[in-house]
């Protein structure tokens, strides 16, 4: 089996070169025989008439027939050879011409060869989402089908009176162009915006090859209240595409004890309070602007409160603290984040110079808690005195709280790096 196989692609080379050989005015000739004519002898056995001999294949081979041999034999004129070189004039026009379009030049700079825009370029502006519009809409549909699930859901979402949502703001009550086009009843349609807005819970999820961030409402898990030191965190299983509500590793949940999870993954109180109506004073994520040139060195910092990881996942040693030390919180973290810092390699710190910097980022904070018009403490004073307030209203200065407190945090915490870093 293995040689007819063989033979059979020999065959069929053979075949495709002699094909080959006939296009060719100079190359290698094969002839085959006529079989027919060298036949000598033929016979009928059985009514078959039987080839008694074969002449096997001539060929013809000359010096003359190699291609090795021979002169180059001159091409045949092509549409390509006849075509004129571009003058590279031509083509200096056409990319300047297009580098001028798109508002970019070429030129020498402080280091070197660089781009710069030849025009003034206009920001560009981000694709609007409507995923919570969208949602909402889904929302009402499915509170309006009858023996549906999401209608007992529907009665443990809180009321419009009881939601934090800014959007239920009666400062903001003017309805946009939009909702008016897609709700017949503008009123439930904020309520349930808001829900949706206040409720959901963004996760990367796997369809197939394709991971792409989703928002989505989870009924009863969105529940689980903000916790700074949770128990429990959200779970997307890729596997079998299920949404769990896991415990986190080594924490014990006692019968009776909350489960929370951390909602500041990331987020500052101005995006907490947009979405999800509250803000916290220890807020790990939160930032401060500040425009002076003051810095503190870096790892005196950290050092002086036993702050250790990288910046995107900083967390606090308690391990090597004092007993009883609970100054370090979410905003001492927050702190470590959002002051400027210098690390010159293994240069250490002066502390004289540490200082001076560390009173010039304080007063840059007193700076800003005397743009308010209230205090930390008329804040709280507002809060206790008004208990009947409305859920918008109280969130509302509970923000501005946060912000002060925050403040008020980092001040005292260059207060304790300045008696920290003497010894």
């Amino acid at each position: 089996m293995v040689s007819s196989i063989l033979l059979q692609q020999s065959i069929n080379c053979l075949i495709y070169n002699n094909q080959l050989g006939k296009n060719l005015k100079n190359g290698l000739t094969i002839s085959k025989p006529n079989l027919m004519q060298k036949c000598t002898s033929s016979k009928r056995i059985g009514g078959i008439k039987a080839r008694a001999s074969f002449d096997t294949i001539e060929t013809t081979l000359s010096s003359t027939g190699f291609p090795l041999f021979q002169t180059e034999s001159p091409q045949e004129d092509t549409l390509a050879s006849k075509f004129e070189l571009v003058d590279p004039e031509f083509i200096k026009m056409g990319f300047l011409r297009d580098v001028r379009t798109y508002g970019v030049e070429f030129r020498e700079g402080p280091n070197g060869m660089g781009v710069y825009a030849s025009r003034d370029i206009e920001p560009t502006r981000r694709a609007k989402k409507d995923w919570d519009l969208r949602m909402t809409c889904l929302l009402l549909y499915a509170f309006e089908c009858e023996k549906n699930f999401w209608q007992l859901y529907y009665d443990f979402l809180p009321s419009a009176e009881e939601c934090t949502s800014l959007l239920l703001a009666t400062e903001h009550s003017a309805m946009p162009l939009k909702v008016k086009r897609l709700a017949r009843e503008p009123e439930r349609f904020m309520w349930a915006l808001s829900m949706a807005q206040s409720r959901q819970i963004g996760f990367k999820i796997r369809v197939g090859s394709l991971v792409q961030h989703a928002n989505m409402l989870a009924p009863y898990a969105d529940m689980l209240s903000h916790s700074s030191q949770p128990n429990c965190f959200f779970h997307w299983r890729f596997k079998d595409r299920m949404f769990v509500v896991m415990t986190i590793a080594g924490r014990r949940v006692k019968k009776g004890e909350e489960m929370t999870v951390n909602y500041t993954n990331g987020m500052r109180n101005n995006m907490l309070m947009q979405r999800y109506g509250f803000s916290t004073p220890a807020n790990p994520w939160d930032v401060i602007p500040f425009s002076g040139n003051a810095k503190i060195h870096l790892d005196s910092f950290l050092s002086a409160f036993n702050i250790c990881g990288s910046p995107k996942e900083y967390y606090h040693n308690a391990k090597l603290a004092n007993e009883g030390d609970n100054f370090v919180d979410g905003a001492v973290i927050a702190a470590a984040r959002t002051l400027p810092m210098w690390s010159e390699g293994d240069l250490p710190p002066v502390p004289s110079l540490e200082i001076k910097s560390a009173k010039a980022l304080q007063e840059e904070c007193q700076e800003m808690l005397a743009e308010y018009s209230t205090t930390s403490e008329q804040d709280q004073h507002i809060l206790d005195s008004s208990p009947e307030m409305s859920w918008t209203r109280e969130a509302a200065i509970k923000y501005r709280l946060h912000r002060k407190l925050f403040l008020e945090k980092v001040i005292q915490a260059l207060d304790v790096y300045q008696d920290r870093i003497l010894f």
